[in-house]
């Protein structure tokens, strides 16, 4: 299976699935609740796109570039640019839009929730907490050459700092919407998850053995699957942040403000 085959059938049937269902939804009246209308949704895929590009081309052409992956040269144009061949590039474009569109989609037909959301600062606090111990450890395996955690640190270590950002961002909108993030985040990632198996069992790309930890899930190297959820994660969470910047501001400026007052309070007083 070539890389534009791989991606013609994995990823461009289901995008045009996708801009079908959005289509009829539109046509039945069916539009995003008024919270997740701060930005349009094809402007929230736009701009992820460009990000996704901009952040995943200097650490994905390091991984061929050191032999963490690489593709069999009989299954792609051969148009390279770096270490990477476009079809790679194209996958950035591609997954972006096929989960944003998804997530589009799933926001006219899940339940509205109550809004706006409660405040929850400790909630942003343990998330960063917690995600960056994660990264502390990855950052370890780099440091100390653990060559079998080589591409589980990089992963960790270059997609986790955006995370972490969005957590800290807007942890609590996340969390207000959690059946909306779940509901986008677990399907695209388990789907592109199982497509890239196949893609590997056809030989075309490949994972270096002595630079991942081993571990399989069936055909899956696990890297691959922690790929698919930090990739989808940045997604789905910078689409519903995004999608509804004005209380994400809010919700900051308030801590801000309340801050402040608490600090110049007994100056005042």
């Amino acid at each position: 299976m070539t890389y534009f085959g791989f991606l013609l059938r994995f990823l461009g049937i289901p995008i045009a699935i996708l801009f079908a269902l959005l289509a009829i939804a539109r046509s039945r009246g069916k539009t995003l609740p008024g919270y997740l209308r701060d930005l349009p949704g094809w402007a929230a895929v736009a701009v992820h796109v460009i990000l996704a590009v901009m952040w995943t081309t200097p650490w994905d052409n390091y991984l061929v570039a050191t032999g963490v992956w690489f593709y069999n040269p009989a299954l792609v144009t051969g148009t390279v640019l770096g270490w990477v061949p476009v079809e790679e590039y194209t996958f950035f474009v591609v997954q972006t839009v096929m989960t944003g569109l998804w997530l589009l989609w799933l926001g006219r037909t899940l339940k509205p929730v109550a809004w706006p959301p409660p405040r929850r600062v400790a909630l942003r606090l343990w998330t960063v907490v917690i995600l960056g111990i994660v990264w502390a450890i990855s950052i370890g395996f780099l440091i100390f050459n653990w060559k079998p955690g080589t591409y589980l640190g990089l992963e960790l270590g270059w997609m986790l700092p955006p995370i972490i950002l969005q957590a800290v961002a807007g942890a609590d909108v996340l969390w207000h919407q959690r059946r909306l993030v779940a509901a986008a985040l677990l399907p695209a990632t388990l789907y592109l998850s199982a497509a890239d198996a196949l893609a590997i069992g056809s030989g075309t790309w490949m994972i270096d053995p002595a630079q991942s930890t081993g571990v399989m899930l069936g055909a899956l190297p696990l890297e691959e699957l922690i790929f698919f959820t930090l990739t989808n994660t940045l997604i789905v969470f910078g689409m519903t942040l995004l999608l509804s910047y004005r209380t994400v501001l809010a919700q900051l400026l308030t801590s801000r403000v309340r801050r402040q007052v608490s600090q110049t309070g007994p100056e005042l007083g």
